[in-house]
């Protein structure tokens, strides 16, 4: 069962099947499902066929979209012969394993101090950690961008400590802050924008995901990404946010250097 912010009830979890189900989605597009379920190594598997079809630059292929358990792929009718292009997708969705894509590495600044992280401790007691441990946690783990959607911008990372798997919260806020980084259903997300949100709060990014006017990306993360958390305190947290209003900072700033 999934909600309105793309979380799902933990229960759902479950192992990847051994192929995926070919579905049409109309007369222009193909979806692969690997499965029903909400698990990482669904969207492990999902990775590995998109980056399987791009290599293969099928003929009439125009768009590929990828989700945590699925990938549809879009066609052009008149270029390819639809069953045909099927056949070919599951050859590629059974073919020997292949390395995940690379992707970029950020590590992006989250403060964790109580008035950004309001749901912190009732959090940690919930999992049986000290709040400090569970930012030690978070911040120790690398995570990997499953999909971008819910909203522009909005993050589903996969690569959560399974110690800070938990449901999501039982009554959603009306307002979550934009730049808030939630936890919920085994993924940690961060809030582009203000919207209404049942994740549990702990902490604050003080940098944009999304920049509706970037002549190219205007997303920052991208399927594939991985995301390393540095912890800040309130003071460093107020310096980052204006020296990004004042156009001090970039995005690049935000890369490992391997990816600068």
């Amino acid at each position: 069962m999934s909600h309105a912010d793309g979380s799902a009830d933990p229960s759902a979890i479950t192992s990847p099947p051994t192929s995926p189900r070919l579905l049409p989605l109309g007369d222009a597009a193909w979806t692969l499902e690997f499965g029903r379920r909400l698990d990482p190594a669904l969207a492990e598997q999902v990775a590995r066929l998109a980056a399987r079809v791009r290599a293969a630059q099928l003929p009439g292929v125009v768009d590929l979209v990828p989700t945590l358990r699925s990938l549809t792929v879009h066609f052009e009718p008149e270029a390819v012969e639809a069953e045909a292009l099927g056949a070919q997708l599951l050859a590629l969705a059974g073919a020997p394993g292949a390395d995940l894509p690379a992707g970029r590495h950020w590590r992006l600044p989250l403060c964790a101090e109580p008035a950004f992280a309001p749901d912190l401790a009732e959090l940690a007691e919930r999992v049986g950690l000290r709040p400090e441990a569970v930012i030690d946690g978070l911040c120790r783990a690398v995570l990997r961008v499953g999909l971008i959607g819910f909203m522009p911008g909005f993050p589903y990372l996969i690569g959560l400590p399974q110690a800070l798997h938990l449901p999501r919260r039982a009554t959603p806020r009306t307002r979550v802050p934009a730049g808030s980084v939630a936890l919920a259903a085994g993924l940690c997300g961060v809030y582009p924008w203000d919207s209404p949100g049942g994740w549990w709060l702990v902490g604050h990014l003080p940098l944009p995901l999304f920049e509706a006017d970037h002549p190219q990306a205007p997303a920052w993360l991208a399927a594939g990404d991985r995301l390393s958390w540095q912890p800040v305190d309130a003071a460093a947290h107020a310096a980052l946010a204006a020296d990004w209003a004042a156009g001090r900072l970039r995005r690049e700033d935000f890369l490992m250097p391997e990816d600068a």
